[in-house]
C-alpha cells in the first residue's frame, strides 16, 4: 500500500559508516516491505470473507497501533502534545488511515484483490494532479505531464474500457480508486499542517493511528453487529494485515527512509500491485485477463514518470 502515515519534517538522519549494515541488508527489508504491502491486498480479501468491512479496518487498527505502541515503549517515545496538533492528526489519520483502509474493504467485497493493488498505485497519479493545484511551488514538466497521461490509459488499459467495461463493478473499482486518491489528499494536507512540529515519525504516526482506531470505533458499531462467531483464518488475516501490513511495514519503511533517502524507499509503491496480482492469482485463484498486467506495467510506468524532478 502506499505511504499511510504522517512525515515529520526533519530531514531524515544518514546512518554513519559504522553503524550501517551491509548493502544486501536494505534490499532485503524493500523486498519485505513489498510483500508485506503486497500480500495486504490478499489479507483485506480474506478478513472480509468472515467479517463486515468496518471490522477488518477496526481490527487492522487495532493491530497496528499496538505495533507502534510496543515500539514507542522500547524507544521511549512519548505522544504529541498540544490540542493544535492532535487535531491536525486526526484529519491526517482520516484521509490516510480510517477512510482508504475502509473504502479498500468495501471495494474487495466486489472486486478481486488484484484490481485493488493495481488502483492502489494510482496515488501518484492523483498526487500529482493535487498538487499543481494545492501546492504552488509544484510545477509542472513535460515529462510528468506524459506521466499523468500514460498512468490513466494504463488505468483504461486496467478496466478494459474500449471493451465497455465489460464484467467490471463499478462500485467496488470507484471505492478503490476514491482510496487511491484519499492517500494523496492526507499527504498534502499533513505537508501544510504538521510541519515542523518538532515530534519523531514514530511518536507521529503512533498517534495518527490511535486516532484512526478511535474513530473506527466510533463508525464500527453503528453500522455493524458484533459477531455471532469469529472465523478464525479470516481473524488471522485481520491480525496480519494490521500487525504486518500496518504497524512492522511502518517501522521497515522509516528505517529504508533513513538509510537510503525517501525517493529510493518510495519505489515500493511501483511493486505492491505486481505483488498484490501475484498473490490474488496464485493464492485466492483469481482470474487474470491480459489487460490487467498490460494496463498494470503502463499504470507504475506512467506513476513514475509523475514522480520525476526536474534536474532528476
Amino acid at each position: 500500500m502506499s505511504s499511510s502515515t504522517v512525515t515529520s519534517s526533519a530531514p531524515p538522519r544518514s546512518p554513519s559508516p559504522a553503524a550501517s549494515g551491509p548493502r544486501l541488508d536494505w534490499r532485503l527489508r524493500f523486498g519485505a516491505l513489498s510483500l508485506i504491502w503486497g500480500f495486504s491486498f490478499l489479507l483485506i480479501k480474506v478478513g472480509t470473507e468472515g467479517y463486515a468491512p468496518f471490522q477488518v479496518t477496526l481490527g487492522r487498527l487495532v493491530f497496528g497501533t499496538a505495533v507502534l505502541a510496543a515500539a514507542m515503549a522500547v524507544k521511549r517515545e512519548r505522544l504529541p502534545r498540544g490540542g493544535r496538533t492532535w487535531a491536525h492528526m486526526a484529519v491526517a489519520a482520516f484521509f490516510l488511515n480510517a477512510l482508504p483502509f475502509s473504502l479498500f474493504a468495501f471495494a474487495e467485497l466486489t472486486i478481486p484483490s488484484t484490481l485493488a493493488g493495481i488502483c492502489n498505485a494510482t496515488s501518484p497519479l492523483w498526487g500529482m494532479i493535487l498538487s499543481l493545484v494545492a501546492l504552488s511551488e509544484d510545477r509542472p514538466t513535460r515529462v510528468r505531464v506524459a506521466g499523468l497521461g500514460l498512468g490513466f490509459l494504463g488505468v483504461l488499459t486496467v478496466l478494459g474500457a474500449w471493451q465497455g467495461f465489460q464484467g467490471l463493478d463499478a462500485t467496488g473499482t470507484g471505492m478503490a480508486l476514491l482510496a487511491s486518491l484519499s492517500y494523496p489528499v492526507g499527504w498534502i494536507y499533513v505537508r501544510r499542517t504538521l510541519a515542523g512540529t518538532g515530534n519523531s515519525h514514530l511518536s507521529m504516526t503512533g498517534a495518527q493511528l490511535l486516532l484512526a482506531t478511535v474513530q473506527l470505533a466510533v463508525v464500527t458499531p453503528l453500522f455493524t453487529s458484533f459477531p455471532a462467531h469469529f472465523a478464525v483464518v479470516p481473524l488471522l488475516a485481520v491480525a496480519a494485515l494490521g500487525a504486518l501490513g500496518t504497524g512492522l511495514a511502518v517501522l521497515i519503511q522509516y528505517g529504508l527512509v533513513a538509510e537510503v533517502g525517501p525517493t529510493t524507499a518510495q519505489m515500493v509503491t511501483y511493486f505492491i500491485p505486481v505483488i498484490a496480482t501475484a498473490a490474488g492469482v496464485a493464492v485466492l485463484g483469481e482470474s487474470l485477463h491480459w489487460t490487467t498486467p498490460v494496463g498494470a506495467v503502463i499504470v507504475i510506468a506512467g506513476a513514475a514518470l509523475t514522480q520525476v524532478r526536474r534536474g532528476g
